[in-house]
């Protein structure tokens, strides 16, 4: 009651467009009123009537009772939506100062809110790609972040102020951040000098800061995502602290997801301890989504370290939800050396079973001539999408272009991802219950966003092989 009462106090310029809609609402009522005859009101307005009618009729006049209404009426209904209207452009003003098409904004923010609710699973430089692209059609995204860095700044402050690894945390915030550009580029901003400051971003410093206050990790990652104004939830697949682990086809075992991620020929990975308790909110937002997206990003340090948190893997297999892998482009020297689009499935279901996966999404644009010999004067090459061997392991294969080249290096283009991946929840919605305008709503979002951003008519899926393999022709 404390809280409606505010509403009232001075200077929220609210109160007068209050009292114009209440006069407008008034004189509604009267007019309707006046048009119940036989009552009273109509009554004693019509004696009334009479005495004036002794001199309007002697000048040929005359006022009768229904078109008294009318005006009394009509001049209400303009008090009441001009009222309203001064209202909600308050209102706007004060939530987007100094902005243009603030009434449009806010109808986006509200639709999306409705969108579809998708959980992203990895970490790395992979997973902000997709937060960054599908974060422009719905708000309701859900980012499963490892914890198992150990190298640079997060390897540092983990070490140091024994906090779980923030690194990856900050950029899945800062690529769902609906904010400032000031503020992003102030969260990814790296110290270059100072003795204990060189090399920390400033966003690693912010949360390190914020934990260190609250004392709790998670309240922390919150607290970022009000200041950054974050489209979304982010959230670690567990609150322990654990490291990651390999063991390696000549049977020797390496420690840290650093060197896992350099170890080559990697038979299998897990976590030390092997058993820490799965977030609830991760597994609640698992268990509610309509889609779930699974990489791209290391297959071994990004994305499987978070399937090999108990219940995790178990939540996405259970859950109704369309679950798409999405592959990567290029191999990882030292990790993925020689792997196809098949192996990188099979390293998948080895590590936490089978009906992980319904789909998985493959890039079929050409990587560069240049841009390719780069890549192989490392030891990278573009993946290999095997499809007979796809189509054995009973998933689905969509193809369609993801490329973006950018600095000479290679990547997933956010828009063309986040594209697809709302293409095939369109074409396979996981949940039948949500209302048609919401569906309706989101193809119209997909189209004004394909062109936009310039990726409509260049996104087209194409489904090789699968189960229902005529099912999208």
């Amino acid at each position: 009651m404390n809280r409606l009462w505010r509403w009232l106090l001075p200077g929220l310029n609210l109160k007068r467009w209050l009292l114009v809609f209440a006069a407008g609402v008034f004189l509604v009522g009267f007019s309707l009123s006046l048009l119940l005859e036989g009552g009273e009101l109509y009554a004693r307005v019509e004696r009334g009537l009479r005495i004036l009618t002794i001199q309007w009729a002697a000048e040929g006049l005359r006022a009768p009772v229904p078109l008294i209404a009318a005006v009394v009426g009509l001049t209400g209904l303009a008090l009441a939506f001009w009222a309203v209207w001064r209202l909600v452009k308050a209102i706007l003003e004060t939530l987007y100062p100094g902005e243009r098409g603030r009434a449009e904004r806010y109808y986006l923010r509200r639709q999306l809110f409705r969108g579809p609710k998708v959980v992203a699973i990895g970490g790395g430089t992979g997973l902000p790609a997709v937060l960054r692209g599908l974060k422009e059609y719905t708000a309701n995204i859900t980012a499963v972040v490892t914890v198992a860095d150990d190298g640079g700044s997060s390897g540092r402050l983990r070490s140091e102020f024994n906090i779980l690894p923030p690194g990856d945390i900050r950029n899945c915030l800062v690529a769902l951040a609906d904010t400032e550009p000031l503020l992003e580029r102030l969260f990814q901003y790296r110290f270059s000098q100072g003795e204990g400051l060189q090399g920390h971003p400033f966003g690693n410093l912010f949360i390190l800061a914020l934990t260190e206050t609250t004392g709790d990790f998670y309240t922390a990652i919150r607290e970022s995502s009000q200041v950054l104004a974050v489209r979304g939830r982010v959230m670690p697949s567990t609150l322990s602290h654990v490291v990651l682990k390999a063991q390696l086809a000549d049977g020797r075992e390496v420690t840290g997801e650093s060197a896992v991620g350099r170890a080559g020929a990697i038979r299998r990975v897990f976590l030390d301890p092997p058993d820490p308790p799965p977030l609830e909110d991760a597994i609640q937002a698992l268990q509610e989504a309509d889609a779930i997206v699974l990489g791209p990003g290391s297959l071994y340090t990004s994305v499987i370290p978070n399937l090999l948190v108990p219940g995790v893997a178990e939540a996405v297999r259970r859950s109704p939800a369309l679950k798409i892998y999405v592959c990567n482009i290029m191999t990882q020297p030292g990790e993925t050396d020689g792997y196809t689009a098949s192996r990188h499935l099979r390293a998948l279901f080895e590590h936490a079973g089978y009906g992980l996966v319904d789909c998985i999404l493959v890039n079929h644009a050409p990587v560069p001539e240049p841009v390719l010999r780069r890549y192989r004067a490392e030891g990278a090459e573009p993946v290999r999408v095997d499809l007979p061997e796809l189509h054995q392991l009973g998933v689905e294969v969509v193809q369609a272009d993801l490329l973006e080249v950018s600095g000479g290096w290679v990547r997933h283009d956010p828009a063309k991802l986040a594209y697809a991946i709302v293409q095939l929840l369109l074409l396979r919605p996981a949940r039948t219950d949500r209302p048609p305008w919401e569906q309706l709503w989101l193809r119209q979002r997909l189209f004004e966003q394909g062109r936009l951003s310039g990726v409509e008519g260049k996104v087209r899926l194409r489904l090789a092989h699968g189960p229902r393999a005529g099912l999208w022709r």
